[in-house]
């Protein structure tokens, strides 16, 4: 079992892996040996997830998921297969855990008094500046 929250583990035969060989530069060793890791995970059909924490995956993480609600995610970073695996898993808690964070509400507060002061003085001043500008010109004109 993989814990994402206290509430929410997912079994791992649920995550389904997909090797294939790494982009980018390496050698023989990266023309012969499929260390890429994709990661799958059903997010429609999985059954751990509530309804509601499927719809907050499909809200925030859309470019992720596929029509079809699946979760892809691939990870090539290291040169064993081994080692990409664990850092899929990794990423997967951490993305899980991210997206279904409960959000904080903002509490609104107001401007300081001092912010404000500062605006207003920097609207007068460039305020005047422009109409001394004006002022010569059309004196000048």
């Amino acid at each position: 079992m993989i814990e994402i929250t206290p509430q929410l583990q997912i079994d791992e035969a649920e995550l389904s892996f997909l090797t294939s060989r790494s982009a980018g530069p390496g050698g023989q060793h990266a023309n012969k040996v499929a260390s890429r890791i994709t990661l799958r995970f059903d997010v429609a059909g999985s059954p751990s997830l509530t309804p509601a924490q499927r719809q907050r995956l499909h809200q925030r993480l859309p470019t992720r998921i596929t029509k079809d609600g699946v979760l892809w995610l691939h990870v090539q970073k290291h040169r064993s297969q081994r080692r990409n695996r664990q850092l899929a898993i990794e990423r997967f808690v951490e993305l899980l855990r991210d997206a279904l964070a409960e959000e904080t509400p903002r509490r609104p507060t107001r401007t300081p008094a001092a912010a404000r002061r500062r605006r207003l003085e920097t609207k007068r001043r460039r305020s005047r500046l422009k109409s001394e500008r004006r002022r010569r010109w059309e004196v000048e004109g």
